[in-house]
Order: C-alpha cells, then sequence, then structure tokens
C-alpha cells in the first residue's frame, strides 16, 4: 500500500513524514525543501486488537492481559494493538500551474503514480499563501481554494496524458466501439494505476449527449470531464488540516463543512506536535495518555523549569485538538476511505506461527472483499499458483479459493510445492 503525502510548499508535509515514518528528512520553513520525494514505512493501527489476545486467553498469566505474545516480522504489536506497514511518499511542494511547468511540473505528479491514496497536508493556520511563502494574514487565505488548487493541476495533468496524440488513438479504437475505447483509455493511463472500473465510470459521467461513437471529435472540456472523474476513482483524497493547533477553531469547521459537499473528509493535525510528542517520549519525561490524548509526566524530579514550561506547552498543543491527529489520519485513510482488512498468514494452524516457530509474524493489508487465494498471492507468487485450499486457524473450517475473507481472519494456505 502506497500513501502520498501532497499539497503546496510549506505546509509540514516533511514534518508528517518524519513524524510517521522516524525518517530523517529535511525540515525547513521555506518552499521546496523537498526536491526529490522521500519514501519511508510508517505504521497504521490496526481498529480490531490482534489475535494474539486470543493466544493470550488461553495460556493466562500475571501479565498476559496488557502483554503482546506475537512476534511481528514487520510492524510492531504493544498491549496486543497490531501497527501494521504502509509506504509513505513525501514529494516535492506542489504550486498552482505545475502541470504546464511551475516549480517541479509534471515531475512532482509522475511522484504520485500508483498511489493507492493522496493525503493532502494544508496549512489550516492560513499563515502561507498558495506558493508556499510565510508571512501571510490567515484573514485573506481561503483553505478550501489551498485543497482545490491540488484537484485541478491533478485533472490537467491526466488531462495531458490522455490529450497526447488523442485523436489518433481514439480512431484506431473506433471498430470496437465502447470497449475498444476503454482499452485504448486503460492503455494511455496504465502507468497511474488506472483500473477498468475508473475508465468505465470516466465515460459513463460523459453524460447522454457525448457521441461515443466518434470520441476524436471530442473537445477539451470533455476531456477535462473525463479527467476530472479518473481522478477521483485513482486518487481519492484525504485533507490533513495542519497546523490546526495554532489555527482559528472556525477555519477547521468552515473547511469540513464545505468538503463534505463533495464528500471529503478532514482530520484535524499537528505534524510539529506529534514530532515533539515523540521525542519527549523517547526522553522518558513523559508520555501520552491513551484514552485522553493528553501529557503524563513520568519522571518529576527530572524537571527543571524549564522543562516544566515546556510540557505544560506540549500539553497545551495536544488539549486544542484532542491528540496530533496523525493516528486517526492513518487508520481513516486506510481503514475507512479505502475499505481495507488486516489478514493473519499462518504455517501451523493450531499454535498460528510460521515454519520457523515465530507467533503471528505478518499482518497483511487486503481490499475488503478479497478471497483466500487472493491472500494467497500476497503472501507468495508460487503459493498462489499452486493454491490448493486455505483454512481457518480460529474456526477449523476448509476455506475454497473464493472464498471471501474477514477482518482479523487467521489463514493456513495448503499449496502444492
Amino acid at each position: 500500500m502506497r500513501i502520498g503525502l501532497v499539497g503546496k510548499p510549506n505546509v509540514g508535509k516533511s514534518t508528517m513524514f518524519a513524524a510517521l515514518t522516524a525518517a530523517t528528512v529535511d525540515i525547513a520553513d521555506y518552499p521546496f525543501t523537498t526536491i526529490d520525494p522521500n519514501v519511508g514505512v510508517g505504521l497504521v493501527s490496526s481498529p480490531e486488537p490482534c489475535p494474539c489476545t486470543t493466544l493470550a486467553e488461553q495460556t493466562p498469566s500475571k501479565d498476559s492481559a496488557n502483554t503482546s505474545v506475537c512476534c511481528p516480522r514487520t510492524g510492531r504489536c504493544h498491549n496486543h494493538s497490531r501497527l501494521v506497514p504502509v509506504t509513505l511518499i513525501d514529494v516535492a511542494g506542489l504550486v498552482p500551474g505545475a502541470s504546464e511547468g511551475r516549480g517541479r511540473g509534471n515531475q512532482f505528479l509522475s511522484d504520485l503514480s500508483r498511489c493507492d491514496i493522496l493525503i493532502q497536508v494544508i496549512d489550516i493556520s492560513g499563515m502561507t499563501d498558495l506558493e508556499g511563502v510565510p508571512g501571510n494574514d490567515p484573514s485573506e487565505s481561503d483553505s478550501g481554494e489551498e485543497v482545490r488548487f491540488l484537484w485541478h493541476e491533478l485533472d490537467r495533468w491526466i488531462l495531458s496524458i490522455i490529450q497526447d496524440q488523442w485523436k489518433r488513438t481514439s480512431r484506431r479504437a473506433q471498430g470496437k466501439g465502447r470497449q475498444g475505447l476503454e482499452e485504448a483509455l486503460l492503455d494511455r493511463l496504465s502507468g497511474l494505476g488506472a483500473s477498468r472500473r475508473a475508465v468505465h465510470a470516466a465515460l459513463d459521467a460523459l453524460g447522454s449527449d457525448i457521441d461515443l461513437s466518434a470520441p476524436w471529435t471530442w473537445d477539451d472540456d470533455v476531456l477535462l470531464i473525463l479527467s476530472s472523474t479518473i481522478r477521483k476513482e485513482v486518487f481519492p483524497i484525504l485533507v490533513a488540516a495542519n497546523k490546526s493547533d495554532v489555527a482559528a477553531p472556525d477555519r477547521i469547521i468552515t473547511l469540513e463543512s464545505d468538503l463534505s459537499e463533495v464528500g471529503i473528509r478532514v482530520v484535524a493535525t499537528s505534524a510539529d506536535t506529534h514530532l515533539t510528542l515523540q521525542r519527549v517520549e523517547n526522553s522518558g519525561l513523559a508520555k501520552q495518555d491513551a484514552v485522553t490524548g493528553r501529557l503524563l509526566i513520568v519522571d518529576e524530579s527530572a524537571l527543571d523549569e524549564r522543562r516544566r514550561l515546556a510540557l505544560e506547552e506540549l500539553d497545551k498543543r495536544l488539549a486544542r485538538i484532542g491528540g496530533t491527529g496523525l493516528d486517526a489520519l492513518l487508520r481513516l485513510a486506510v481503514f475507512d476511505i479505502l475499505d481495507r482488512i488486516v489478514c493473519y498468514p499462518v504455517s501451523d494452524d493450531n499454535k498460528w506461527t510460521d515454519a520457523d516457530g515465530t507467533v503471528l509474524p505478518d499482518a497483511l493489508i487486503l481490499p475488503a472483499g478479497s478471497t483466500a487465494k487472493d491472500l494467497a498471492y500476497s503472501v507468495h507468487t508460487d503459493l498462489g499458483d499452486g493454491f490448493i485450499r486455505a483454512s481457518n486457524a480460529r474456526s477449523g473450517r476448509t476455506l475454497g479459493a473464493d472464498h471471501e475473507l474477514e477482518f482479523n481472519d487467521v489463514i493456513r494456505i495448503h499449496a502444492k510445492t
């Protein structure tokens, strides 16, 4: 799974990337700090308790209620909360006119190819203009405009891909009717990860007054409708209203109301607060309360006046938006908008281990509706090719190739070797 962090310069994308991946990246308050895309691994917490809770219940000990008994190969499990890896891509800031070559131009846009979802990071405080230059008057800043210019640039970028040799391409597809046109568009947009469903939906969106039998006659307005629909299908967008801890509350409320009309979700975030919180927790001075999101002092004796004041300010920042918003942001993107599930492949369906005896080593994110055979292919191509059957380690039921998996299934794949 690939999640793109996008937006204009100087909104905190690189700070958010660093906070989510623990990677070291350049962070500065000037545009285009990021030139080449940063790629890293972040962890999203599964909304369902890790299946190791069941194992802990079967072999109880005084610590089992709060101690995970699995051994993740990737990610982590803490107190039966499974953290699953996802790939994050932080690309250079996008400025108006990128589709026409401004800023890093179409190179920026091509960096987004094959992303499953885009998290658009905006400066909800309104203190930077559309070019990412600080010092802007928040009263003159329109967060809705900041959000929509990204859509415009993506639409224009996809339009430029479709326009290239359009008349020639569409005429060649004419003999196969609509199916031929879909195949031609699918071939043209394959680099974006466009699906046949996306292309089909785009053609449907043109309306009955558009002549599908003569696509070479379509003007740019028609092709732009096509491009916009494809963008919505290929690049679902979630908005991170960053710097919320220093923004006027009404700015967030207004943006949420504005974007709800077009089905875009907004999450209040503070990447800088999240990064500061991580450093404080690593120091051992304080930690975040899992329930309230507020700061809990761990070692009072280690605090001088300067540190105490700094921690009080951090606690106030956490209180303003009920945490930092970053964990909620990833969960909403993966499990709500993209509708993914988590499944656990094992080799031993009695002990829930792999061939080396490691307990629940892997947690895989799959699209809802995935089958047992889909899981086999996700583990390894050879398992998918040699698939015989699967078994549900919880119930002991034998599963066929087309059996639809459920969230938190523990599955053993039986395959020819």
